[in-house]
């Protein structure tokens, strides 16, 4: 099972259609994750497996709490010395040390992380970065949970209403990852000499006021601040890494070499590829020739370039070099990025956006702030779910804003502000994760000082999810809260709609690390609880150590078991309302006796959590024999895409073909290479890994 599991990565990673890189937002898209849409990454293999811990009322864990403070707490300066020579369980990191290399994890693991907030955007980031392998992670947080935290909060459930969100997930935190201490801190948030201990600070359900407090304290300590939060479907996320923040590695990728097939030689030489072929490179890369013939003078050298064209680019005077004869490699070297962060103060009134995931950013940083001058004169309340007084009472205070900004007046779209408030008590998972979970990718960003980080407004929405038809949007006595786990997505939705989700039946084809996120969010919105509705996943592999890194539904007593039957149970503990059913079966011709024709006839959605291209399109191909919404989605490092097919409506899966992989593979180098390009490939990685990185480490 598991030679055929690493084949059938392989063969899915040889799919993959990696993030264009050709312009710097592009390739933070990449490191921030992607938006549901059929552009981007395609075909791609991450999945694995799942398991969860059942809720319990008794608290035994790693985690500490002490009077008002941490245990053990560390500077926020990474690089103590005493931990210079760290061990990294590479078992446990593996897939993670791909992407990050052991620099950068050495820097995390010797860094401190403080979370403000457990309600669904603290938990998500505390999760993910838990899993990370971060030194220590305290948790901070004033508030009790109600109704409106179990639409998101999976650590939370009925027993935990009216007690400290913090306490109540500190348990489970703790069970994530034995190499990472989690504590509580029960004291003042905003206290110098306790937030000097951490290198990076992040805020969730926070008021402005206190952002800006924070803010001031760790821009003048060099602390890395970041706030996350969201209202129903909106999504925001400041970054402030300070100045002079240095980023080692843009983007991850490995550097690009080109075989050169002319360098003429005028004031700016001009360097062509061979064959035309395309370089990749960009303005201002630096690149060092070698192994060229007759312009010897140039091998060994670093030049900056200028593209001068898809296959070509310019170096600086070579005039008094000798002449070019042939052959020779240019190879890009990678530069340290140095970054400067506006405070929070400053930022906020003239602010930097990464608007890749929002057209209307300008807008929606301006509601966050009426929204929080609501909440001000409200007793910190926020508007009723779908209330026109509310909501009039907010678009008010939206123009006051305005006018004070000299912002023009028609530039806000008075409808979309509206909605805005009318929706703003709405807590959803869906949302909450991906808000999380780049917010999270931004810890490690801070924390290792690869990939390039948000600069420094981000915000999100999906308002594409609300009917366009005024007279479908939801009414006010369907979203007012009625004391069950769903209120928070009532309060976006309607009640009508939360039984429409609540009937569904979904087959869930993989319980690995993205299957797992798909079961942990069926479980948040309640999709498969009532007497119809059913969720069934089937995955025929087992569990590993390796997993444990990314899988957040499995602890290493479940090493050896079977991925389905453990989420199954995982995600029963989150909703014991969800009808789960696991299988430990493949999907193809083999097992058709299974899955006939009456088992696919009744399914409302097929959602695809694989790690190979053969079983996509069988699935792509029943999805459409059965006329079937499919759910594909995957993931590679920092990458990851979705792509959502509705019949009669969208392309399949399989009717577009991804462009040739120009990298190879690691699963094909290490078990079954092919062509002589391959073993080429790993000579050249076990001399480098031999005679080059070893020394250097």
């Amino acid at each position: 099972l598991k030679r055929e599991a690493e084949q059938n990565d392989c063969l899915n990673q040889q799919k993959l259609l990696k993030l264009s890189s050709e312009d710097s937002s592009s390739s933070i898209i990449g490191n921030i994750g992607a938006k549901c849409s059929t552009v981007g990454l395609r075909k791609q293999a991450n999945n694995t497996e799942p398991q969860q811990q059942q809720h319990s009322s008794n608290y035994k864990s790693n985690g500490s709490v002490e009077n008002g403070s941490i245990m053990n707490r560390q500077s926020n300066n990474n690089n103590d010395p005493d931990e210079s020579n760290q061990i990294i369980d590479e078992s446990l990191y593996s897939r993670q040390l791909y992407v990050l290399g052991h620099d950068a994890m050495k820097r995390m693991a010797r860094s401190s992380v403080l979370i403000a907030g457990l309600g669904g955007i603290g938990v998500e980031i505390a999760k993910n970065i838990i899993l990370g392998g971060v030194k220590e992670v305290t948790l901070h947080d004033n508030k009790l949970a109600d109704y409106y935290d179990l639409s998101s909060q999976y650590y939370l459930n009925e027993s935990s209403i009216g007690k400290n969100r913090a306490e109540q997930s500190l348990i489970y935190l703790s069970e994530l990852n034995p190499h990472v201490k989690v504590n509580i801190h029960q004291g003042t948030l905003i206290d110098e000499s306790f937030l000097k201990n951490f290198a990076v600070i992040v805020l969730t359900d926070s008021s402005l006021e206190e952002q800006l407090s924070v803010g001031e304290i760790t821009h003048e300590k060099g602390i890395s601040l970041i706030v996350a939060q969201s209202r129903g479907l909106f999504g925001q996320i400041f970054c402030d890494f300070g100045n002079n923040f240095t980023v080692y590695d843009t983007n991850g990728e490995n550097p690009i070499s080109v075989l050169i097939s002319g360098i003429t030689k005028e004031k700016a030489g001009v360097v062509a590829c061979v064959e035309d072929t395309r370089h990749g490179f960009e303005d201002g890369d630096v690149v060092r020739f070698s192994e060229v013939k007759g312009m010897t003078e140039i091998n060994g050298k670093e030049f900056k370039i200028k593209v001068t064209g898809p296959c070509q680019f310019s170096i600086s005077d070579t005039t008094g070099f000798s002449d070019y004869q042939n052959g020779g490699v240019a190879t890009q070297v990678k530069q340290p990025k140095v970054m400067n962060f506006k405070p929070l103060k400053e930022s906020i009134l003239a602010p930097d956006y990464l608007d890749s995931f929002s057209d209307r950013p300008q807008q929606e940083h301006l509601f966050f702030q009426a929204l929080d001058r609501f909440q001000n004169q409200n007793e910190n309340r926020l508007p009723r779910s779908w209330n026109q007084e509310d909501a009039d009472a907010f678009y008010e205070l939206l123009i006051g804003l305005v006018n004070e900004r000299q912002v023009e007046p028609s530039s806000i779209n008075e409808n979309l502000a509206k909605i805005f408030a009318k929706q703003s008590r709405g807590n959803l998972a869906p949302v909450n994760s991906f808000i999380g979970g780049s917010a999270a990718q931004e810890v490690m960003k801070a924390c290792t000082g690869k990939f390039t980080p948000i600069h420094q407004w981000f915000y999100y929405d999906a308002f594409e999810c609300l009917p366009t038809e005024t007279e479908k949007l939801p009414k006010e006595s369907d979203a007012q809260p009625v004391k069950c786990r769903y209120d928070g997505q009532n309060a976006v939705f309607g009640r009508k709609f939360q039984q429409k989700i609540s009937d569904l039946r979904y087959f869930l084809v993989g319980a690995g690390a993205i299957g797992c996120e798909h079961l942990k969010h069926f479980a948040m919105i309640g999709a498969g609880t009532s007497e119809r509705g059913r969720i069934v996943v089937t995955d025929m592999d087992v569990i590993e150590k390796s997993n444990l890194n990314r899988q957040f539904l499995f602890r290493p007593k479940d090493v050896g078991g079977f991925k389905a039957k453990i989420a199954a149970i995982a995600t029963k503990a989150m909703n014991p309302q969800i009808n789960v059913v696991a299988h430990e079966n493949r999907v193809g011709v083999e097992t058709e006796r299974y899955y006939d024709d009456d088992f696919f006839e009744a399914l409302d959605g097929v959602a695809n959590a694989l790690d190979n291209l053969e079983a996509r399109t069988y699935m792509d191909r029943k999805c459409v024999y059965y006329r079937i919404p499919l759910l594909e989605s995957g993931t590679l490092g920092t990458k990851g895409n979705v792509q959502i097919v509705i019949p009669y409506l969208t392309e399949s899966y399989s009717s577009s073909q991804d462009p040739p992989e120009k990298s190879i593979p690691i699963c094909t180098l290490k078990n079954f290479p092919n062509a002589i390009e391959h073993t080429l490939q790993w000579a050249r990685d076990e001399f480098e890994g031999l005679f080059k990185q070893s020394p250097e480490q």
